[in-house]
């Protein structure tokens, strides 16, 4: 209940379709409700031989069509209105869970596979346009018939109708252990489905790693074991449907067996028309189809409750990375960095970074360097702030970051992050992200200056090359320099460059650097490389180890000290 009170809140854009479907609902019960009672009067006079029949009957019938014109116009309302609120509904939770997920920190994100989140946000959502469309009205318009129904039995005769009615307590019992029985194993199997995503997401991403180690079958054989088991966990949950319906529809046609009997004995004795005996049974006909349906609608209502559930648990997440009420905005950023005591660690008790205290001037170049896994991106995805730190503060121009608006301190960013990711889109698109603003003649001069527009002025179609899912048609270092011509072009006060010449060679390298020397100039930027010719031109080399600044100094400073350091570059590692 809980659950369908917070659909209910979020779709209160809607509510107007809703309640004109609502009204449709009642126009329906009631044309169902009334038509038996035209078919028992028409019975009655006929039974009684009344000489007004020929008349009658003609009216009767009219109105009997009256009636089922009503009924179909309002069930046409109430369907297209339904659907309209609810695709309309799936669409905003869609886009509400997407930036939801915008707004979740890279924690929410460590333990989370794409296929999974995926799921989420398209198949669980559309689960949601069932309970809306179709399983709520459905409950609705059965209740108003169920409810109808009972009181027009109860009106003609009043034993008759208790004595029809007396499954109803069991079917009432076998309903509610229906749904708890069977809501665990949608779970399950929404569960599953996403695991399923998430495989053939991981797969297809990795198509060429497959290939490469002829992992076909094994690969082949995950899918297989995920898919069969959505499929048995499904199963499942339509076995113990398939004995909920047959046992909701034998105790339905017990009514039915009831009035036939015992009102077929009254009938016989005089104490009730028989012309009330045929509006019974045409009643129970109506009153047990809803019975009867509403095993299939519970399946429907447990696999949309599933589903909203996973949404919800999006939706409800807790934002690790959150701005305060009425955040600064950054203006005229200068680029001073202080790291003030800083500690963090992705996992409790295991800390990546120790007790920072770091200062960084506005224009000063500094590269970070130490061997692998020594906190060296961690630095930077703080400055970021993709994360706080667990303890300590990091300022930029005298403000603590967590005073700051996100959006403004990103602003005053360009980054070239050692993961290039590029989108499916042009090469001009991918270079002008950071600034949608620029024109073409700005994006070939960033490109130019990242020594990227060579190769693009090289192929087919050039800026307008399509680059392929994450860069897929481009080599590593041409995604290097396009993402360094990125970062050229958004041309913010603050520069981080981590490992962004990796994926080049020594001479393209070296002519990247020579470009980057006027980037670089009176702007801050920070340096994360393994190459000594990248970073030996800092203004300040930090060496991390073990998570804390070991030394600092310009490259001949460390280089006299004979530290880690100048072993590091004794054995080559930056050469």
């Amino acid at each position: 209940m809980k659950l369908l009170l917070k659909l209910i809140k979020a779709s209160r854009a809607y509510w107007s379709y809703l309640v004109i479907s609502l009204l449709a609902i009642v126009g329906m019960t009631a044309a169902q409700l009334y038509a038996p009672l035209v078919v028992r009067r028409l019975t009655d006079m006929a039974i009684n031989a009344d000489p007004r029949l020929a008349d009658e009957a003609l009216r009767l019938g009219l109105i009997l069509g009256g009636v089922y014109l009503l009924q179909a116009i309002c069930a046409y309302i109430r369907s297209y209105f339904t659907h309209y609120a609810a695709w309309h509904f799936v669409a905003d939770l869609r886009t509400r869970v997407y930036a939801t997920l915008q707004r979740l920190s890279m924690k929410f994100y460590h333990d989370k596979q794409t296929g999974q989140i995926m799921s989420r946000v398209v198949n669980d959502t559309n689960n949601i346009e069932v309970l809306i469309a179709h399983a709520v009205p459905d409950i609705l318009v059965n209740l108003a018939i169920l409810i109808g129904v009972a009181i027009i039995l109860f009106a003609i005769n009043p034993l008759l109708a208790a004595l029809s009615l007396l499954a109803m307590p069991i079917l009432l019992v076998m309903s509610v252990a229906f749904a708890k029985r069977v809501l665990p194993i949608f779970r399950d199997a929404q569960q599953i489905l996403g695991e399923l995503n998430a495989n053939l997401q991981d797969n297809i991403s990795g198509m060429k790693e497959i290939q490469v180690f002829n992992q076909h079958t094994r690969e082949k054989e995950k899918i297989k074991k995920s898919a069969r088991g959505h499929a048995m966990a499904v199963l499942r949950a339509l076995r113990l449907s398939a004995a909920y319906g047959s046992a909701v529809q034998y105790f339905s046609g017990m009514g039915s067996v009831v009035v036939v009997a015992y009102g077929g004995y009254m009938a016989l004795h005089g104490n009730v028309p028989v012309a009330d005996i045929v509006a019974f049974l045409m009643y129970l006909a109506i009153f047990y189809q809803p019975v009867t349906m509403l095993a299939r609608i519970n399946e429907d209502l447990q696999t949309s409750i599933a589903g909203a559930e996973r949404v919800f648990e999006i939706l409800d997440a807790e934002i690790d990375v959150k701005e305060k009420e009425n955040p600064q905005e950054l203006k005229n950023v200068k680029g001073h960095i202080v790291y003030s005591n800083v500690s963090f660690h992705y996992i409790e008790g295991n800390d990546v970074l120790k007790n920072i205290n770091v200062e960084i001037k506005p224009g000063e170049v500094v590269a970070l360097v130490g061997p692998t896994g020594v906190g060296k991106t961690t630095f930077i995805n703080l400055l970021n702030r993709f994360y706080d730190p667990v303890d300590g503060t990091i300022t930029l121009d005298g403000h603590d970051l967590r005073d700051v608006s996100l959006k403004s301190l990103r602003h005053s960013m360009s980054n070239v992050l050692q993961d290039v990711f590029l989108f499916n889109d042009t090469l001009e698109e991918n270079i002008g992200y950071g600034r949608p603003d620029a024109s073409r003649e700005e994006i070939i001069k960033a490109s130019q200056l990242a020594r990227a527009d060579d190769f693009i002025t090289a192929l087919n179609d050039g800026y307008e090359t399509m680059v392929g899912e994450r860069g897929l048609r481009l080599s590593g270092g041409q995604k290097q320099r396009v993402s360094i011509a990125r970062a050229v072009l958004r041309d913010r006060p603050i520069l981080i460059l981590d490992e962004a010449t990796a994926a080049v060679d020594v001479e393209t390298e070296k002519q990247i650097r020579e470009a980057m020397d006027d980037v670089m100039r009176n702007r801050t930027t920070i340096i994360i490389a393994h190459r000594l010719s990248t970073i030996k031109k800092a203004d300040k080399i930090i060496v991390l180890n073990e998570g804390q600044i070991e030394d600092m100094g310009t490259h001949d400073e460390l280089m006299e000290r004979g530290g880690l350091y100048a072993h590091m570059t004794g054995i080559n590692m930056y050469a």
